[in-house]
C-alpha cells in the first residue's frame, strides 16, 4: 500500500471515530434503564471502538509524515483508554469479566476474528535497543553465574579402558548382526518370489488375457486418481478445503514485508529530521524575530500599565511567576481588549455585591429541586465521565483544523511541515522571552510606583516571617516522612542491584512467546446460553483477549496506564496444562517488560528473615520502577494463601509474601507500570479472603473446547513438521481429545513427530491412531475439577454479585409472569 492509501485509511477512520464521538456525547446525557438496553449501547460503542483501533494501529505503524504520527499516537493513546474505559462499564454492569457479542456482531456484519484486540507494534519497536541492551546484559549475568556454578561443580568422572572397549564391542556387534539380518532377509525374499513365479508359470500362459488383465487394474487405478483429483478441486472451489499453495508464501506478501521494512526506515530517518528541525528552527527563530518579539512584549505591558493608572489612578499589581506572570493578562489579547476586562471587572464587583442577597434566597430553592432530581436520575443508568473523550476530541479538532482538507500535493515524500514547525516554536519562544521580559518589567514597575505614587513597598523579611513557623512544621512533616520511606539501598546503583536479583534468580529471563501464539477458536453459543439462564465457560480466545485488556495494554503505554481503570494485580486460575504461565510469558514478550518470579517455592532460602524479605521487596520495587514496565509473578500462588500449610512444605515457608502483598499494591501507583501476576492450579487450598483482596481481577482459564482443540490439534502438528492429509482425521482427534488440555496436545505430538516419522511421511502419512496411543497413558481434566473451579470462582466477590443478581432477575420474571396470569384471570372473569 502507498503512503496515500494510509492516508486515505486515516481519514476514513477519523470521519468514524468523529461520528461515534457524536452519538457518545448524546448517549451520556441521556439516562437509562432496560439492563439489555444499556448493555448493547455499550457493547456496539465498545465493538465500534475496536473497529477503529484496529485501523489507527496499522496507520500509525506504516504513515511516514512526522507530525501526523505525534497526533495519530495521541488519538491511539485516547481510543485505547476509552475501550478499557467501556470494558470497566460493562463489567460493573453485568458483573462477569466475559461478555458475548453473537447478536451485535451479526447486526453489524462483522466476523469475532474482528474482535481481536492489536497489540500495537510501537510498544517494542520504541525501545527496542533498551530491550536488546537489557536483554544481552541479562544473557551476559546468566552466562556468568552459570560458568561459576559449573566451576564449583566436580568434574565427571571418566571410565576404564577395558569399559571403553567393551561398550565399542558391544555396539559393533549389534551393528553387524543387524546387517547380518537384513542381508537374510533379502535372500529369503528372492527364494519366495523364486517358488511363486515357479507355481504361477503354467497359469500365465495366455498373453491376452494377462494383457487385458493389466488394462483393466490400469483403468481402474487411472479413474481412481482422475476422481480424488475432481472431487479436490470441487471442495477448493466450494471452499471446503484450501488451495494447493495455500501454506506457502506468496512473492505479494514477500513483496509487502519488503516495502514495510522500507517504510520503518523511512520513518526513522523522517523522526531524525523531524527532531533537527526542531532546533534549527527554533534558534533561527531566535536570531531572527526574538528581538522584535522582546520589544513588542515591553510595549504591550508598558501600555497596560499607563491605561490602568488611567482608570483606576493606581498601578496595577504584577502576577507572580507561579500565577503565570503577564501571560495571564495578555493571553492572545489586543490592548484595548485589556483595557475592556479591566473596566468590565469593576463592573462585574459591584453587580455581584447586589446578586449575593437573591442568590441566598434561590440557594433554598434549588436544593428542593436538585433532590427530586436526584431521585428521579438514581432510577436510570447514565455512562460514567469519560477521561479519554477530551483526548480524543482535542485530537479530533485538530484533525478537522489542519488534516483534513490540508493540500499535500507537493509534499510526495511526506517529510516534515516546516510552517507547522515555526507556529509551534514561535509559541515556545515567545513564553521563554516572557519570563525574561517579565522580571525586567517587575523592576521597571517598582521603580514606577516609587516615582509617582511614592507608595512604600514591604520589606521581603516581613512576608517570610508570616510563615515561619508553618515552614518548620512543614520540613519537620517532610523528615518524619522521609523517615518512613527510607531507600534501603541508597548508596547502590541499579545496575548492581539487577545484577544480584539475577544472580539470586528472582529476576530471570522471559520466553520468546506472543499473544498470538496462545491459539483457540471464539465462542459462538455465549450469548444464547446466557439467555437461558446458563452460564458458559469462556473460550481461550476470551482470556486471551483479556491478558491484552488488563495486562498489555496498561502495560506498553504510559498515558494509558495513567488514566485507565488501574488494574494492579491479575490472577489466572486453571487446571494444569491450559497455558497460565504461557500467558504470564507473552506479556513480557509483547510489552518489552521485565520478569520477576516471586514464586514461593523461588524465594525459600533467599534473604532470611524479616529484615531479608523488606530487603527484597524493596530490591525488587526498586528496580521494578526504575525499568517499567515490569511484571512479578507468583507461580502456584495458592501457597502463598494456604489456610494450613503442609508438613513437607513448611521448611520452606510458603506464607513469607501473604502480609508483604496488600502492602506492595498499595505503593504502586498509577504512573508506576508494575503488574502483579499470579498463577495456580489449585485455588481452593487458598484462604479466599486474603486471595480475594490481594487479586484485583480473576480470571478463570478453561481447558480448550472442541473448537479450539480442533485448531490445536492442526497448529501443533503443522509447526512441528507434520503433515495434514486425508489420512489424518482432525475432527476425531478433537472429539476423542475432550478433557485433555493444550499441554497434552504439545507433549503428544512432541513424542509421535520425531526426526525419523517426519522423513517417513512420504511414504507413510499420519494416523489419529498414532496420537490416540500416546494419549491413553495421560490422565485428563474431568468435568468434576472444572465443575469445582466453577463453584470455587462462585465464592468470589465477582462471582457473589453474579449469582446475586441472576437469582434477582429469575425472581423478577417470576413476579411478572404471575401478574400476567392474574391479569388473563381478572379478563375472563369480566367476559363470563
Amino acid at each position: 500500500m502507498s503512503s496515500k492509501m494510509y492516508n486515505q485509511m486515516w481519514h476514513q477512520t477519523q470521519e468514524a471515530l468523529n461520528s461515534l464521538l457524536d452519538k457518545e456525547s448524546q448517549k451520556i446525557i441521556e439516562p437509562q434503564r432496560n439492563p439489555v438496553f444499556i448493555f448493547q449501547t455499550l457493547a456496539t460503542f465498545y465493538i465500534k471502538y475496536v473497529q477503529i483501533f484496529r485501523n489507527l494501529e496499522n496507520v500509525y505503524d506504516q504513515i511516514v509524515h512526522p507530525q501526523k504520527r505525534i497526533l495519530i499516537r495521541k488519538i491511539l493513546d485516547g481510543v485505547m483508554g476509552r475501550i478499557l474505559e467501556l470494558k470497566s462499564e460493562m463489567v460493573e454492569l453485568e458483573l462477569s469479566e466475559f461478555h458475548y457479542f453473537d447478536d451485535i456482531l451479526q447486526d453489524l456484519k462483522l466476523a469475532p476474528q474482528q474482535l481481536d484486540i492489536p497489540i500495537p507494534k510501537y510498544f517494542l519497536k520504541e525501545k527496542l535497543e533498551v530491550i536488546k541492551g537489557r536483554e544481552k546484559i541479562l544473557s551476559q549475568i546468566l552466562a556468568d553465574t552459570e560458568l561459576e556454578l559449573s566451576g564449583k561443580t566436580r568434574p565427571a568422572k571418566g571410565i576404564s579402558l577395558e569399559e571403553a572397549v567393551k561398550l565399542i564391542q558391544i555396539a559393533e556387534r549389534a551393528r553387524q548382526g543387524r546387517l547380518r539380518a537384513m542381508f537374510m532377509k533379502q535372500i529369503f525374499l528372492q527364494e519366495h518370489r523364486a517358488r511363486h513365479a515357479r507355481a504361477l508359470g503354467d497359469r500365465i500362459a495366455d498373453v491376452g488375457a494377462a494383457a487385458l488383465r493389466i488394462q483393466k487394474v490400469w483403468r481402474g487405478f487411472h479413474q481412481c486418481r482422475k476422481t480424488e483429483r475432481q472431487r479436490e478441486e470441487e471442495m477448493i472451489f466450494l471452499g471446503m478445503n484450501p488451495p494447493p499453495m495455500f501454506n506457502e508464501v506468496s512473492a505479494t506478501i514477500t513483496q509487502a514485508e519488503k516495502v514495510t521494512c522500507l517504510r520503518n526506515e523511512v520513518q526513522m530517518k523522517h523522526e531524525e529530521d523531524y527532531r533537527e528541525a526542531l532546533v534549527t528552527i527554533k534558534d533561527d527563530l531566535k536570531l531572527i524575530e526574538g528581538p522584535y518579539i522582546k520589544e513588542n512584549l515591553q510595549d504591550q505591558i508598558r501600555h497596560w500599565f499607563i491605561e490602568c493608572r488611567n482608570l483606576t489612578g493606581t498601578f496595577p499589581d504584577y502576577p507572580d511567576v507561579e500565577e503565570g506572570g503577564s501571560a495571564i493578562v495578555f493571553s492572545n489579547k489586543t490592548p484595548q481588549q485589556v483595557i475592556d476586562d479591566i473596566m468590565a471587572n469593576q463592573e462585574e464587583e459591584e453587580k455581584n455585591k447586589k446578586k449575593k442577597k437573591e442568590k441566598k434566597a434561590k440557594k433554598e430553592k434549588r436544593k428542593k429541586q436538585t433532590k427530586e432530581k436526584n431521585k428521579e436520575e438514581d432510577k436510570g443508568w447514565k455512562m460514567s465521565p469519560s477521561v479519554f473523550l477530551h483526548t480524543m476530541e482535542e485530537g479530533n479538532n485538530v484533525y478537522k483544523d489542519i488534516w483534513k482538507n490540508k493540500d499535500e500535493s507537493g509534499n510526495f515524500p511526506q517529510d516534515y511541515d516546516r510552517e507547522m514547525i515555526k507556529e509551534e516554536k514561535r509559541k515556545e519562544l515567545e513564553s521563554e522571552i516572557r519570563v525574561q521580559v517579565d522580571e525586567l518589567m517587575r523592576q521597571e514597575l517598582k521603580n514606577l510606583k516609587l516615582a509617582v505614587n511614592r507608595e512604600k513597598e514591604l520589606p521581603a523579611k516581613t512576608r517570610k516571617k508570616k510563615g515561619g513557623k508553618n515552614e518548620k512544621k512543614g520540613k519537620k512533616g517532610k523528615k518524619e516522612k522521609r523517615g518512613k520511606d527510607k531507600d534501603l539501598t541508597a548508596d547502590r546503583s541499579i545496575e548492581s542491584l539487577y545484577k544480584e536479583l539475577v544472580e539470586e534468580g528472582l529476576l530471570i529471563q522471559s520466553l520468546k512467546v506472543n499473544l498470538s501464539d496462545y491459539i483457540g477458536e471464539y465462542s459462538y453459543l455465549g450469548t444464547t446460553l446466557r439467555q437461558v439462564a446458563i452460564e458458559p465457560m469462556p473460550s481461550l480466545l476470551d482470556v486471551r483477549q483479556l491478558i491484552a485488556l488488563y495486562g498489555i495494554l496498561p502495560l506498553g503505554s504510559a498515558a494509558v496506564h495513567e488514566k485507565a481503570p488501574l488494574v494492579r494485580s491479575l490472577l489466572l486460575a486453571g487446571p494444569s496444562g491450559v497455558g497460565k504461565k504461557m500467558l504470564v510469558h507473552a506479556i513480557c514478550t509483547e510489552t518489552g517488560a521485565n520478569l520477576f518470579d516471586l514464586s514461593a517455592a523461588n524465594i525459600a532460602g533467599k534473604y532470611p528473615g524479616k529484615s531479608g524479605l523488606q530487603m527484597m521487596l524493596h530490591v525488587v520495587l526498586k528496580v521494578a520502577r526504575q525499568l517499567q514496565p515490569s511484571v512479578v509473578w507468583i507461580g502456584d500462588t495458592e501457597k502463598t494463601f494456604y489456610r494450613k500449610v503442609p508438613s513437607a512444605e513448611r521448611m520452606m515457608e510458603p506464607k513469607r509474601l501473604k502480609k508483604q502483598l496488600p502492602k506492595i499494591l498499595k505503593l504502586l501507583k498509577p504512573n508506576d507500570r508494575i503488574l502483579i501476576v499470579g498463577t495456580t492450579h489449585r485455588p481452593f487450598d487458598a484462604e479466599l479472603g486474603s486471595f480475594c483482596r490481594v487479586y484485583q481481577k480473576i480470571i478463570l482459564v478453561p481447558r480448550p473446547d472442541y473448537a479450539s482443540r480442533y485448531v490445536l490439534w492442526k497448529h501443533i502438528i503443522q509447526r512441528s513438521g507434520g503433515v495434514i492429509t486425508n489420512a489424518l482425521n482432525v475432527s476425531c482427534l478433537a472429539k476423542v481429545t475432550d478433557g485433555f488440555t493444550q499441554g497434552h496436545i504439545v507433549e503428544v505430538v512432541k513424542g509421535v513427530l520425531t526426526d525419523r516419522r517426519i522423513r517417513q511421511q512420504t511414504q507413510k502419512p499420519l494416523v489419529a491412531l498414532e496420537f490416540v496411543a500416546a494419549l491413553s497413558s495421560m490422565n485428563p481434566v474431568y468435568q468434576e475439577e472444572e465443575e469445582s473451579f466453577k463453584n470455587w470462582y462462585a465464592k468470589t466477590p465477582m462471582g457473589k454479585k453474579r449469582n446475586l443478581a441472576l437469582t434477582e432477575g429469575n425472581a423478577e420474571k417470576q413476579r411478572d409472569k404471575g401478574k400476567k396470569k392474574e391479569k388473563k384471570g381478572e379478563k375472563e372473569k369480566k367476559k363470563k
